[in-house]
């Protein structure tokens, strides 16, 4: 029987949410365009070219009747060539399920690393779809697996820069397809969004709940090769107007999963104190990209004004429970990699399914606490060690 590449494992002894919710599930593929905005790639000293930027964004929502399985074909893996089908229990364009209170389901938007995709965590977005939320996955430009500017390595500056603008930019546009006649009509409720980001998509997400970045941040992404020149990343320089603008009360809760930065000066202590909306931070206590110590626990205790958990994975590294079961096809070592494009994925010590699962366990207990004002969810976020291998401080 052929091995397939699923993204729905659910192992029997999963915490007590992780298993799917009662809804059937959709999904579509949504192409943006925020017209008009910096092009950072190409911009230098005193030359700021603009250009449209255009995302593309996969869409999960609870649908209609009991359909059930699909196929995302022809994904491009970590080596930016080869790609795989993936699998899984949403039905492409399936006939959604309108709420019945005609307010719409909370939106979670979720942001990639660097490099990523939009299916890396696809595995949060079906599980949490079927709980009653749209969840919208962005290809970041620039910073995707084949994007010839990540491949060029000359799209950094434009991670930092963007990350943050396309989170809120997909917020919206949600907001907006939500409002007009089409497969979305009716079925997001932007009012109570959160954000999921891993890596640089965690970084992100908190610039775009409250931590501006330093002054140093700024000035080391002007000077870094093919960063952000001319300061452009002063314009989410914590206390500015400009990062002030940016915030919206529209997002109530964000998970940032091994968010990069802490240990490179991205933030300090009064930009952390600026976060005053709930946040859920995941690291590995062997992350050796965003550091544990001096890193994602650093963020942690820093966040001194908002109500936060950290949640760690012992022994656990950067991939710690955001990507996807590594597919059949990244197990090849590839000549034009120095590393196999399974270790994207995977973690030395973890199965991926298991950290799946208590990573959708805790989104589910997060979400629902936080978006649907499910009080009884707060149980499951309580200090502790709750299960062998991880612990939760607040």
């Amino acid at each position: 029987m052929a091995v397939e590449n699923r993204i729905d494992g659910m192992r029997p002894d999963a915490p007590e949410l992780a298993p799917f919710g009662p809804l059937a599930i959709g999904v579509t593929t949504v192409e943006l365009t925020n017209p008009d905005q910096i092009d950072v790639v190409n911009a230098s000293d005193g030359n700021l070219p603009r250009r449209d930027r255009r995302l593309v964004v996969e869409t999960w929502y609870p649908a209609a009747g009991n359909a059930f399985g699909g196929t995302y074909e022809n994904v491009i893996l970590r080596d930016g060539r080869k790609t795989a089908n993936l699998h899984g229990r949403a039905v492409r364009n399936a006939p959604p399920l309108r709420p019945s209170t005609g307010d719409g389901y909370p939106l979670i938007i979720i942001s990639h690393g660097y490099p990523g995709n939009r299916f890396l965590m696809s595995h949060l977005a079906e599980n949490l779809a079927t709980k009653g939320f749209v969840v919208a996955a962005i290809d970041h430009r620039d910073s995707t697996y084949d994007d010839p500017a990540y491949l060029a390595g000359n799209g950094f500056g434009s991670t930092l820069v963007n990350r943050s603008l396309d989170q809120l930019f997909v917020l919206d546009e949600m907001a907006r397809l939500s409002g007009e006649a089409g497969l979305l009509d009716g079925m997001v409720d932007a009012d109570k969004t959160g954000i999921i980001g891993y890596s640089m998509g965690g970084y992100g997400a908190l610039v775009t709940a409250g931590a501006g970045v330093s002054a140093a941040a700024v000035e080391m992404a002007s000077d870094m090769e093919g960063g952000a020149p001319d300061g452009l990343l002063a314009m989410h320089l914590a206390g500015s107007d400009s990062h002030k603008a940016l915030l919206d009360a529209r997002v109530r809760a964000v998970m940032p999963f091994a968010p990069w930065g802490m240990q490179r000066g991205i933030w300090d202590a009064a930009a952390l104190a600026n976060v005053t909306l709930p946040v859920l931070l995941v690291a590995g206590s062997r992350d050796e990209t965003s550091g544990h110590e001096d890193g994602v626990k650093a963020i942690f205790e820093g966040l001194v004004n908002c109500d936060r958990r950290l949640l760690t994975f012992e022994l656990a590294g950067h991939n710690v429970a955001a990507p996807i079961p590594a597919p059949l096809e990244s197990m090849e070592r590839v000549n034009w990699l120095d590393f196999v494009p399974f270790e994207h994925y995977a973690d030395p010590v973890w199965d991926t399914v298991r950290m799946n699962n208590i990573a959708q366990h805790y989104a589910t207990a997060f979400f629902s606490c936080y978006l649907k004002h499910e009080s009884e969810m707060a149980a499951h976020l309580k200090p502790g060690t709750p299960l062998v291998g991880i612990s939760i401080e607040a």
